[in-house]
């Protein structure tokens, strides 16, 4: 064989070898479910005496926490982090075995604690004690879950009253108890005609009045329960389930339902789920996963993908578009608005190399941009952005639009971070969580 031929060879078994990384890496990427890294702990036993429930001063029960705006009403926290923040509490049991993955949120009411997790076969539920990490009671469900960034929840709980709402990623909405863990009720949107988005179910419960409203796919989009009871008042409209959570307007004296679906931003009257108008809105794979931000009459959305951001004008009778521009293209991080400027990061959720902006709401003029802390997630508490990058190192910025303002920083805040860690900050009640998988971690931030 002439020299030239093996060369040729060798250059054609090169690029074919590293054409089928690319592929398998971009699957990963899209597809994959990212490995279980870290220590992994043993389930403990629950505590031998329930507590009463308590309320603390600033909850987090829900979504984004009041007004699904991901701001806190904790005051007073320690802004100097030059030695670090105290750790008052970790547990590495939430996902169990390699192939667990999970990434909701934790929600808070006094010392109640809940968060979802996974083992092989069966959605997990944990109520721990916010305060000392003790765990008091533990549910579980047997749930078949394809493996799409892991078969465990998306969905973030919901705290209403006595009762906990979670949404699995495979359609399971369960009522339970909160004082000890009791199932109330059970439903799965499945048996409404709901289907399965590519990468689960993941929009988090919205408890409304007597009821609590979740995306259902295929002929039941959307869906309301009877909070109570689970049974069905009503189910609207058919296509792709979304990845965000409902949210709410107010028009004047009127309540408005705002669900940014697989192919857009619809508004409902909740009453009885009539769609009032939808702004079309299709991704290149359908994922729109932030939750819209309502300023008085604008409503703001976006997706990443290339699509941007868009800014509507609401009335009663519909909207306009005030805005339409790629300033700021969150996949699944979603920006806080502050004094009317939005504050969030931009780009790849997996790509460390993120950015994250200052976006003026009213015109979608982009104030300023940095890439000094990589991608990741963010929230507001006493003046300031909490953001955590998807390496598990956070970061305290002071929002102005006059510059980008780092005012603190500490590296490894979750340790042993092996793939990205999505799951936004939670404030509540002076105490700092992050969860990354199999870890939740608790600070004290007063």
């Amino acid at each position: 064989m002439k020299r030239s031929v093996k060369i040729t060879l060798v250059i054609v078994s090169i690029i074919l070898i590293a054409v089928a990384f690319l592929g398998y890496f971009a699957y990963q990427s899209i597809m994959g479910s990212e490995p279980i890294s870290g220590k992994q702990g043993t389930i403990p036993s629950p505590m031998a005496t329930v507590p009463p429930i308590t309320t603390g001063i600033a909850d987090w029960t829900h979504w984004r926490g009041d007004n699904f705006e991901g701001k806190s009403v904790t005051t007073g926290i320690q802004t100097d982090w030059s030695k670090g923040l105290q750790k008052l509490w970790q547990v590495n049991y939430i996902c169990q075995d390699k192939g667990t993955a999970s990434w909701s949120s934790p929600v808070v009411q006094g010392n109640r604690l809940i968060v979802p997790g996974r083992d092989e076969k069966n959605d997990l539920v944990f109520c721990i004690n916010a305060d000392t990490g003790e765990l008091i009671w533990k549910g579980s469900y047997p749930a078949e879950a394809g493996n799409s960034h892991g078969p465990g929840s998306r969905a973030t709980p919901f705290i209403n009253e006595n009762h906990v709402y979670t949404f699995g990623r495979s359609g399971d909405l369960i009522c339970w108890q909160l004082e000890d863990g009791k199932v109330l009720w059970h439903k799965n949107v499945k048996d409404e005609g709901g289907v399965e988005p590519t990468w689960g179910f993941s929009t988090t419960p919205l408890v409304l009045d007597d009821k609590v409203i979740v995306q259902g796919g295929g002929k039941a989009l959307i869906l309301a329960y009877d909070k109570l009871t689970g049974n069905l008042i009503w189910k609207s409209m058919e296509g792709d389930a979304g990845y965000a959570a409902a949210i709410t307007m107010n028009l004047g004296n009127e309540v408005k339902l705002l669900i940014y679906q697989g192919t857009g931003l619809s508004c409902l009257n909740p009453k009885d789920g009539k769609m009032l108008w939808t702004a079309p809105w299709t991704t290149d794979y359908g994922v729109n996963a932030t939750t819209p931000i309502v300023s008085n009459d604008i409503v703001f959305h976006t997706s990443g993908y290339k699509m941007g951001g868009e800014a509507l004008k609401v009335t009663n009778n519909g909207y306009t578009v005030l805005w339409k521009n790629n300033s700021l293209e969150a996949q699944h991080s979603d920006p806080i608005l502050i004094d009317g400027y939005l504050y969030g990061y931009s780009g790849e959720s997996s790509n460390m190399h993120g950015k994250f902006k200052c976006i003026e709401l009213l015109t979608g003029k982009e104030v300023w941009s940095t890439g000094d802390i990589g991608q990741g997630t963010t929230t507001y508490v006493d003046g300031h952005l909490i953001c955590q990058d998807i390496k598990g190192n956070i970061f305290l910025v002071k929002p102005s639009p006059s510059s980008f303002v780092k005012e603190g920083e500490i590296h490894a805040a979750i340790e042993e971070v092996k793939n990205p860690a999505w799951t936004v900050p939670v404030v509540a009640n002076g105490k700092l969580y992050l969860r990354y998988m199999q870890q939740l971690v608790c600070y004290n931030l007063l």
